[in-house]
């Protein structure tokens, strides 16, 4: 799933292409908004809120959330699209270029009065112009018993932070991902978190080792049986979730996190 900072990517890439321009035409190819016409509206902006699409439409908001599979790709007018069109759930057109969501997990246009029933359950976003560190500590430390690695990836807690994220949060700071989040250094998590996702909103490879060597940018995600970055050690890999549903494959090293 995309994270926080693939997320802020996409909202910039989309805001340089559609803001502040006249929609042409709208294409919502979901069966609840087919009927939707926005054309003839000003696209005002193109924003992120940890791993979701705000798109500022008049008094509407487009909201998109690209789970796994979905991705937002913008092409020139008559450009050819690089996916199959039936894998298309939103094409929005200006004279100058062409939006299209593909795949989206989530897509809906709202009032946009309405937005705060689809994000306000969000904690503070790690990448937003509102961030607030205290509130993050606040929310996670309501639950001391829950394993670091899950109140990290909780969206009420922060938002944006990832899989990618959290483990390799967890590796930095020499602790698993089982260790209940009573004792972990919250303020310490968080700011680096914070540092890691801000240092990769505007790169195109991930990287949380320094090292921007495509197969040498992280220090345990997607590495098991692979040797620790810092001892040798094999790196080993289990699964951490509230529910089965959220489960999600944790990599640590048992060596360097304890």
């Amino acid at each position: 799933m995309p994270e926080g900072d693939t997320v802020y990517q996409a909202a910039q890439r989309l805001h340089r292409a559609l803001g502040g321009r006249i929609l042409t035409e709208t294409d919502f190819r979901v069966p609840a908004y087919a009927t939707v016409d926005l054309s003839g509206q000003r696209m005002d902006e193109v924003v992120s809120r940890g791993k979701h699409l705000l798109m500022h439409v008049g008094d509407h908001t487009i909201h998109s959330h690209l789970k796994m599979e979905g991705t937002w790709e913008v092409y020139a007018p008559d450009g050819r699209w690089r996916h199959p069109g039936y894998q298309a759930r939103a094409v929005l057109r200006t004279e100058d270029a062409q939006a299209v969501g593909f795949q989206l997990g989530v897509l809906e246009v709202i009032p946009r009065d309405r937005e705060d029933d689809v994000v306000g359950y969000l904690g503070p976003d790690l990448l937003g112009p509102d961030w607030d560190a205290d509130e993050a500590l606040r929310r996670l430390a309501e639950h001391p018993d829950v394993p670091i690695a899950v109140t990290l990836l909780d969206q009420r807690n922060l938002a944006g932070l990832g899989n990618v994220y959290a483990n390799e949060l967890c590796f930095l700071r020499g602790m698993l991902p089982t260790r209940p989040t009573r004792e972990a250094d919250l303020p310490a998590a968080v700011d680096l978190g914070r540092r890691l996702i801000t240092a990769n909103r505007d790169r195109s490879l991930r990287v949380t080792t320094g090292d921007t060597r495509r197969g040498r940018n992280t220090w345990v995600y997607g590495r098991r049986g692979q040797p620790c970055r810092r001892c040798g050690t094999p790196i080993q890999s289990g699964s951490l979730g509230r529910t089965e549903l959220e489960e999600r494959v944790t990599y640590f090293c048992p060596v360097c996190q304890k």
